[in-house]
């Protein structure tokens, strides 16, 4: 991952955006980072929006939290609810 300071950001974003490749670009102001670049080869918009999205992030957490808790049903469990043997 390469890092640069906002104040040494110069170069167009075009410049930036072709110098991706495989890693992000962090962008920092006092050391702390404030924005990346990332490249964006086999994602897709719709995931990202998802994955970006805080209230999705919770729902996702909490089932993570129920199913550590064992508060989830197995595949089997969901066949059985849905009729489906």
């Amino acid at each position: 991952m390469k890092k640069i300071e906002l104040t040494h950001a110069t170069n167009s974003l075009v410049q930036y955006v072709r110098e991706l490749q495989k890693e992000p670009l962090v962008l920092t102001e006092g050391g702390h980072a404030v924005a990346a670049l990332l490249p964006f080869d086999h994602g897709d918009l719709e995931s990202m929006a998802l994955n970006l999205n805080p209230n999705f992030n919770a729902i996702i957490e909490r089932a993570r939290e129920e199913y550590r808790s064992g508060a989830s049903l197995s595949a089997e469990d969901v066949r059985r609810e849905l009729g489906m043997s």
